[in-house]
């Protein structure tokens, strides 16, 4: 009886491993084992993810050109909402958040180290039909107004406070349309869907240069104020030395001629260093719209 079960063993064990050889596949990394560390690089949404790639893609390329020891890559967001959630929940090694996402992001691991030149294009601008008969703020009561998104700072709060100083209580007096891109905003003033849309320079000058004929139909009703551009933050961990590459390769970016060329498809001259102290006017702004205007976090 022992020799039998001895030799059921034995076979079973054959058997497994016969089984094992089978059905084991052996598995690759996709980057070998010396290829430099991936760091994901995301944009917030000032464009649609297709536009947004095709104006940040060369610069991404850029890096990787001027910083071989490490490999970039771009990650767009289709909203907001999803930029949002991945910047707060740490995803991207590198980012260049709206203002307002840039200050809350300190709070979840980041910290500033550039931002976009060019403070003076950072203001909300609020687009109507020039033949809408819209003459004065006071005309938009009952009516419809489209903004990009809740987290835009320049293209929906800064509209908004705008109103809210202005005669109108946004929250009482206007329906509020958050349409998800800076593009559809300006759509949906074009298509007569709303009375007004909200939006900032740089998509506006990019529409006007795509779609001359339907730019012409609209025009620039009210400017607000500005406020410190678009921010560039990073996570604690990212190894301090990477930064400074990172940093020092954006602000050398317009000293050539096709550096300046992806500045002018970004509607920008250039690229700025930066601190966490730079954005103290923007964590004011955003109190004073909590308090006047409708609560959010800052």
């Amino acid at each position: 009886m022992k020799w039998i079960m001895a030799v059921l063993a034995a076979l079973f064990i054959v058997g497994c491993g016969k089984q094992q050889e089978e059905t084991y596949h052996p598995t690759f990394s996709p980057r070998g084992a010396d290829a430099p560390k991936e760091y994901i690089v995301g944009i917030h949404p000032l464009h649609n993810p297709k536009r947004l790639l095709e104006v940040y893609g060369p610069v991404i390329d850029y890096l990787n050109a001027r910083i071989p020891q490490a490999h970039f890559r771009l990650e767009a967001s289709r909203n907001y909402e999803e930029f949002d959630k991945k910047l707060y929940g740490g995803h991207f090694d590198f980012a260049m958040p709206n203002p307002y996402q840039t200050v809350r992001s300190l709070k979840y691991g980041y910290r500033v180290f550039g931002k976009m030149g060019n403070d003076e294009m950072f203001r909300g601008i609020i687009l109507v039909r020039k033949d809408s008969g819209i003459r004065q703020v006071s005309d938009l009561k009952g009516k419809k107004v489209s903004y990009p998104a809740l987290t835009a700072l320049a293209a929906t709060m800064m509209p908004q406070y705008y109103l809210q100083t202005h005669g109108i209580d946004v929250n009482r007096d206007i329906e509020n349309l958050y349409v998800g891109s800076q593009e559809s905003s300006i759509m949906n003033v074009l298509r007569g869907h709303v009375a007004a849309g909200a939006t900032w320079p740089v998509p506006w000058k990019t529409f006007q240069q795509e779609n001359p004929e339907m730019a012409a139909q609209l025009e620039v009703k009210w400017q607000t104020g500005t406020l410190p551009n678009n921010g560039w933050v990073v996570r604690d961990d990212v190894p301090p030395t990477l930064v400074v590459k990172v940093g020092r390769a954006l602000v050398e970016l317009g000293r050539t001629e096709e550096g300046r060329a992806m500045l002018e498809r970004m509607g920008i001259t250039r690229f700025e260093y930066a601190t966490d102290n730079t954005y103290k006017p923007v964590q004011q702004y955003l109190k004073t719209f909590s308090e006047t205007v409708r609560q959010i976090e800052y």
